[in-house]
């Protein structure tokens, strides 16, 4: 499985055997911090800086376990 911008697509997709996925902008801001340094915790301090808002760990959270359940995310 490969993480990679895609020009055409014009988005960040993930890239596995039996096809891809195109993610959204926010998916693809949180799976870009799936890198084995940060947990939950500091992918949401990152993402609330960065987009100025808050309350966004259940979101993040909710991304995460579904990348584990679907082995995006070991």
């Amino acid at each position: 499985m490969r993480l990679q911008r895609e020009s055409v697509q014009n988005a960040w997709v993930l890239l596995y055997p039996e096809g891809m996925v195109k993610l959204s902008d926010s998916a693809s801001e949180i799976l870009r911090r799936c890198d084995g340094a940060h947990d939950v915790a500091a992918i949401t301090t990152e993402l609330q800086a960065l987009f100025n808002v808050e309350g966004i760990a259940p979101q993040i959270q909710s991304l995460v376990d579904e990348g584990a359940r679907r082995g995006w995310i070991v």
